[in-house]
């Protein structure tokens, strides 16, 4: 069992990250109150954390989570109703740079993993699915109700969500905006698995560890591939694949990885 260690509260309002000495991060949106809104707040706590977590070579992966029963419901409707008289120009470079705030999760290089806790709406549901991999607790409900809200989707959505699900889903979910729940979301590929009620972070910590002890030179380069819907083209997954596979191949660890495997024992990645 890995032992966290918190940042101090006050370092980052309504967000907080516990460093594991395996190499798993923890970041908790944490302000259930207002079911992890993305307020101003939270929002520059986000990005302070990681900036920070991109530049740690000792980070392996990172776990993103919500804080009471929500994941998180998403913008903070009062902020984004905060500006009526704003031109379409000052709304837009306000949206751009939320979005990219947000959308920083994919700045990190190691895999990330959305441990989706509760409702994850809207903005809320489009955090989740930058990530790389997605659990669901069993009451967990997703959804992208933008036009509900009189709003176009938004933060990548349009995107996001048929990379996931693919075009004819994403299509109906957007149009209808309708919410569904955990089981759906994994028939729909929204999440890759539901995993148990009260245990539902301790399960995802354990696939995490598990990650985190694979060879990160690897890892890391796998994670990349496969980002952004994968590769175009079967010939652009070779090239990709007749560099990346050489790196690792010049590696440490895989010389650590076959001695393991020869000896029946567990590997000792270093990153080298």
């Amino acid at each position: 069992m890995s032992t966290p260690t918190p940042a101090h509260p006050t370092d980052l309002p309504h967000l907080r990250v516990e460093r594991h000495d395996d190499g798993v991060v923890v970041l908790t949106l944490d302000d259930p109150d207002r079911r992890n809104a993305m307020t101003t707040a939270m929002t520059e706590s986000w990005v302070a954390a990681v900036e920070s977590l991109a530049g740690d070579a000792s980070v392996r992966v990172a776990v993103v989570t919500g804080a009471g029963s929500a994941f998180t419901s998403g913008g903070d409707t009062a902020w984004l109703a905060s500006e009526p008289d704003a031109t379409v120009d000052e709304l837009r470079t306000r949206m751009l740079g939320f979005y990219r705030a947000w959308l920083s999760i994919t700045k990190l290089e190691v895999p990330t993993i959305a441990a989706v806790n509760g409702a994850a709406i809207g903005a809320g549901l489009c955090l989740a699915l930058a990530c790389d991999i997605r659990y669901a607790a069993p009451g967990a409900k997703v959804g992208a109700p933008f036009v509900k809200l009189g709003l176009h989707p938004g933060m990548a959505g349009t995107f996001l969500l048929p990379d996931a699900v693919g075009a004819a889903q994403a299509r109906e979910l957007l149009i209808t905006g309708r919410v569904v729940d955990a089981d759906e979301a994994l028939r729909l590929g929204l999440v890759s698995r539901v995993l148990g009620g009260e245990s539902f972070l301790d399960e995802v910590l354990a696939i995490a560890r598990d990650i985190a002890a694979t060879a990160p030179i690897a890892q890391r380069l796998t994670t990349l591939a496969l980002r952004g819907g994968g590769h175009a083209d079967l010939e652009t997954a070779l090239q990709w694949e007749a560099l990346a596979q050489p790196v690792t191949m010049a590696t440490d660890d895989l010389q650590e990885g076959i001695r393991a495997v020869r000896e029946k024992r567990a590997p000792r990645f270093t990153g080298r």
